[in-house]
């Protein structure tokens, strides 16, 4: 398995962080057997932005409310409908070929999704996938959103996680193009406030799991711990082999990819 780097970016406009990926993705083309990369950001300002599905009837908001609450506008590449970022909001992006995990973009939402999935297990969140659709949920409100391209085998775009984020800008938007579905958060699930880090180093180990890398390599301060998190050890214990979830027995097999945990 090829190493991973974690990249904390911290509060980071939308646009230079695309420009991060854009470099990555050529560097990891152009190094097979170079590292992985995860990418973790929050987005300053908050930005709404758009996937290769027509929809600007989704934007429900005027050009002139967006510039009053301060909220960008940016056309992507990636999959998926309209959805919003502001800080408050875990976003994660990782640069990897697609070939360790059997060369299916399907394998590896799915694996995304079971990385959040872990994550909100730790917290004690009820998270689960939702039939016919992208991304993780708790309870009826949409918790994680999951929006990826790929370019000549190697990722970018990723997830986004809502630990703390300002609900109400999802109020201007047609969340995913999904009509009369709500959306939570950590902190409103948990009934607290809740740090980004809290939740970033636990995520990471979660990734780590689930794509089998043996450790993170932190190239940025804040959160990206390179060793494993005692508090995450005790929510995902090894039961038989198997990777547990809060004391549950739970084997966890990608759909055609080349790993199992």
């Amino acid at each position: 398995m090829t190493e991973l780097i974690c990249q904390d970016l911290g509060r980071m406009p939308y646009g230079e962080a695309l420009e991060i990926q854009h470099r990555l993705v050529r560097e990891v083309q152009a190094a097979p057997d170079g590292p992985a990369y995860l990418l973790l950001v929050e987005h300053d300002p908050p930005v709404i932005t758009t996937g290769r599905r027509p929809c600007d009837k989704h934007i429900l908001a005027s050009p002139l409310q967006l510039a009053c609450e301060g909220i960008q506008v940016h056309a992507t590449r990636r999959g998926g409908s309209v959805t919003y970022h502001g800080p408050g909001q875990l976003v994660g992006y990782p640069i990897l070929r697609l070939s360790s995990i059997g060369k299916s973009v399907r394998a590896y939402v799915h694996a995304l999704e079971e990385v959040l999935i872990r994550t909100m297990d730790h917290f004690e969140v009820s998270a689960h996938r939702a039939e016919g659709m992208t991304g993780v949920w708790a309870g009826e409100a949409k918790i994680a959103a999951i929006g990826v391209a790929v370019s000549r085998w190697v990722t970018y775009h990723g997830f986004a996680l809502n630990v703390a984020t300002n609900l109400s800008h999802f109020g201007l938007i047609v969340p995913c193009g999904l009509m009369r579905k709500g959306v939570t958060s950590v902190s409103r699930c948990l009934w607290r406030p809740v740090g980004m880090e809290e939740v970033k180093p636990v995520l990471v180990e979660a990734f780590k799991q689930v794509f089998g890398f043996e450790e993170a390599v932190r190239t940025a301060a804040g959160g990206c711990a390179t060793g494993g998190t005692p508090a995450l050890g005790r929510a995902f214990g090894k039961q038989g082999g198997q990777w547990g979830s809060t004391g549950k027995q739970r084997q966890f097999q990608v759909p055609g990819s080349k790993f199992q945990v």
